[in-house]
């Protein structure tokens, strides 16, 4: 795939991700009496607090990569400025390292929240899951990607570095569904992604298909060698 990953690098691997849906539902009463209602807002952040206490991301891990991260990315709530609110919507974002799977995250997860039911009775949730894929890391020995380092060795003069990262590429679904070897290759900085100081160099990007084009040559004369 043509992403950036930095003119001397090829990125490999890329986490999986779980997108979950959280709702949670309470009796409401007027905001003058908040101590006679449950507040649907503060369950849901109750709810959230201990599934970051599962997957605490508040510091960077010792290992990025092989974390299962968890991030709150939106929260839905209220009805009126006297009203207790009485519904809550949240959305968390995971991100999964290969040697996990999205089930074994999201079994994870309902245990949190059924033992929170548990100990909330008056509190209603419901929960979906509502984006997953796979995580996903090409094998490093595979002819593609000897193919691509010696074409970045040889035109960079110095060795291709392999990236692992953290977040969720198009690669995790097109390399499981066809199981074959899938890189991402591209100039650019990825950090930059989105942000107003998006750009390529213009080096690079000549650089990038001097590389793409070496890459095509080695990659069908291994593939004929390992024909043979």
């Amino acid at each position: 795939f043509g992403e950036p990953s930095g003119v001397g690098n090829i990125t490999i691997g890329y986490k999986g991700n779980l997108h979950i849906k959280i709702i949670c539902k309470t009796e409401t009463g007027h905001s003058s009496t908040p101590w006679a209602y449950e507040n649907a807002l503060e369950k849901a952040f109750e709810v959230w607090e201990k599934i970051s206490q599962k997957f605490p991301s508040a510091k960077i891990p010792s290992s990025p990569y092989t974390s299962i991260t968890a991030c709150l990315t939106q929260v839905i709530g209220g009805f009126a400025n006297s009203v207790i609110p009485f519904k809550s919507e949240m959305h968390v974002d995971l991100r999964i390292p290969p040697q996990t799977s999205s089930t074994e995250v999201f079994s994870e997860i309902k245990k949190v929240i059924e033992k929170y039911l548990f100990d909330n009775p008056k509190v209603k949730i419901t929960y979906s899951i509502e984006d997953s894929n796979e995580p996903f890391e090409v094998d490093k020995t595979s002819p593609l990607v000897r193919a691509l380092s010696f074409s970045i060795r040889t035109i960079n003069k110095k060795p291709a570095v392999l990236l692992r990262k953290t977040g969720t590429g198009d690669m995790n679904i097109l390399g499981r569904a066809i199981q074959a070897p899938i890189v991402t290759y591209g100039p650019g900085d990825s950090h930059l992604d989105h942000t107003k100081d998006e750009h390529i160099k213009i080096r690079d990007y000549l650089k990038s298909i001097e590389i793409y084009e070496k890459t095509i040559l080695k990659l069908c004369e291994l593939h004929a060698k390992i024909g043979k």
